[in-house]
C-alpha cells in the first residue's frame, strides 16, 4: 500500500517564463540565448583598449597630456556601462495571455467575425484604434495569443513580444526594445567617440615617434598600434554609420522595424501618428521619457504542488498471519469449468457408491460382547421393591 503526499516548492516566475531568454543572478540578468556575437563585442572592446593602454598612454602621457589616458579611461567604462545595460535588461517583452484570456479573446473573436464557412479563409484578426486622430491597426500574435500593442512585434529569435520593438541586435545579444532603447543608443554613439578617439591618437603615436626613428622603424617597434590602427579602421564605419542611421531615427521617434517595413514612408500617405514634428521634442520624448517598469514581475515567487506517492510499512499482524484466500471450485459444472476441474467434480455414479460402502459390508463381527444399553434409574427402583 501507498500514499500520496502533497510537497510545495517555491519558484521563481522566471523559470517558468516561455520564450527563447536565458537568465542570470536569480533572474536580474535576461538575455538571448544566442550570445556567441556579444561576447566577441566585449572581446574587441576591451582588447582594444587594453592594447591602448599598455602601449600609446604611457607615451602619449608623457609626450603630450596625462589627460589622454583619463579621458579614455572614463569614456571605456562609460561604453562599458551602457553594453551592459543593454544586454542585461528587458526590452520591454510582454507577458503571455493566459488559457482563461486567451479562450476568452479567441470567443470575441469567433463572435466579430461569425461562422465562417468551410473552405474560406477567415477574416484577419485585427483591431482598430485611434492615435492623433489616426487609425492603427492592432495585430493578432498566434504564439503569444494577445493583441500585439501599437509599435509592438514578435522577435523571432528571442520568441517574445517586445512592446516598441527596434530590432534584435547580435553584438549586444538582446532585442531592442522600449526599455533599453535609449541604452543601446547611448552606446553606439559612446562606441563611435571611443573608436575615433583611440584611432587618432594611434596615428598621433606613430607620427611623434616617426619624427625620432623614421615610420618603418616605428612600425616594427610598436606593433600593437599597427593592430589597433587595423582593427579601428575597420571598425570605425560599421559604428559611426550605424550611430548616424539611429540618429536619423530618433530624430523621426521612429524605430528600426518601421522604417524598414516602410509603415511611415507616406505611400499610402500615412504620417508617423507618434511624431511631434520637432527633432527636440522627438529626440527628448526616446531619450529622456519615462522609464516604464518591466511587465514580466521576473523575480515574482509561484507556488508549485507537487504529488508523490510514500509507501506504507506492513503491520507485524499481517506479516505473522498473512490473510490468505483460497477459491474453491463449484459443485456443479457447467460449460465455463475447465475440463480438469469437471472430472474432480463429476457426480457419483451407484458404482461409487457401492464401491464406497462395500469395506463396510465386508467387515467382519466382532468377537467382544455388546455393551448393553445404560438401565433407567426408574426401572431399577422397581425391582428392589418388590424384592423387598
Amino acid at each position: 500500500m501507498s500514499a500520496v503526499k502533497v510537497s510545495k516548492k517555491v519558484l521563481r516566475k522566471w523559470e517558468k517564463l516561455p520564450g527563447k531568454n536565458t537568465f542570470c543572478c536569480d533572474g536580474r540578468v535576461m538575455m538571448a540565448r544566442q550570445k556567441g556575437v556579444f561576447y566577441l563585442t566585449l572581446f574587441l572592446i576591451v582588447g582594444t583598449c587594453a592594447l591602448f593602454f599598455a602601449f600609446e598612454c604611457p607615451y602619449l602621457a608623457v609626450h603630450l597630456s596625462p589627460a589622454i589616458p583619463v579621458f579614455a579611461i572614463v569614456l571605456f567604462f562609460f561604453v562599458m556601462a551602457t553594453l551592459l545595460r543593454t544586454s542585461f535588461s528587458d526590452p520591454g517583452v510582454l507577458p503571455r495571455a493566459l488559457p482563461d484570456e486567451a479562450t476568452f479573446i479567441e470567443m470575441e473573436i469567433e463572435a466579430a467575425n461569425g461562422n465562417v464557412p468551410a473552405g474560406q479563409r477567415p477574416p484577419p484578426r485585427i483591431r482598430n484604434v485611434q492615435i492623433n486622430n489616426q487609425i492603427v491597426k492592432l495585430k493578432y500574435c498566434y504564439t503569444c495569443k494577445i493583441f500585439r500593442p501599437p509599435r509592438a512585434s514578435h522577435c523571432g529569435i528571442c520568441d517574445n513580444c517586445v512592446e516598441r520593438f527596434d530590432h534584435h541586435c547580435p553584438w549586444v545579444g538582446n532585442c531592442v526594445g522600449k526599455r533599453n532603447y535609449r541604452y543601446f543608443y547611448l552606446f553606439t554613439l559612446s562606441l563611435s567617440l571611443l573608436t575615433i578617439y583611440i584611432f587618432t591618437f594611434n596615428i598621433v603615436h606613430v607620427v611623434l615617434r616617426s619624427v625620432d626613428s623614421g615610420f618603418v622603424n616605428t612600425l616594427k617597434d610598436t606593433p600593437g598600434t599597427v593592430l589597433e590602427v587595423v582593427v579601428c579602421f575597420f571598425t570605425l564605419w560599421s559604428v559611426v554609420g550605424l550611430t548616424g542611421f539611429h540618429t536619423y531615427l530618433v530624430s523621426l521617434n521612429q524605430t528600426t522595424n518601421e522604417d524598414i517595413k516602410g509603415s511611415w514612408s507616406g505611400k499610402n500617405r500615412v504620417q508617423n501618428p507618434y511624431s511631434h514634428r520637432n527633432i527636440m521634442k522627438n529626440c527628448c520624448e526616446v531619450l529622456c521619457g519615462p522609464m516604464h517598469p518591466s511587465a514580466l514581475d521576473r523575480r515574482g515567487e509561484l507556488i508549485e504542488l507537487a504529488l508523490a506517492p510514500v509507501p506504507i510499512p506492513a503491520s507485524k499482524n499481517n506479516k505473522e498471519n498473512p490473510q490468505t484466500t483460497k477459491t474453491t471450485a463449484p459443485l456443479i459444472p457447467n460449460e465455463h469449468t475447465p475440463d480438469d476441474v469437471k472430472s474432480s467434480i463429476a457426480p457419483e455414479t451407484d458404482g461409487d457408491v457401492k464401491e464406497k460402502l462395500s469395506p463396510l459390508e465386508n467387515k467382519p463381527p466382532s468377537s467382544e460382547p455388546p455393551t448393553p444399553p445404560p438401565a433407567d434409574p426408574a426401572e431399577t427402583t422397581a425391582v428392589l421393591e418388590e424384592a423387598f
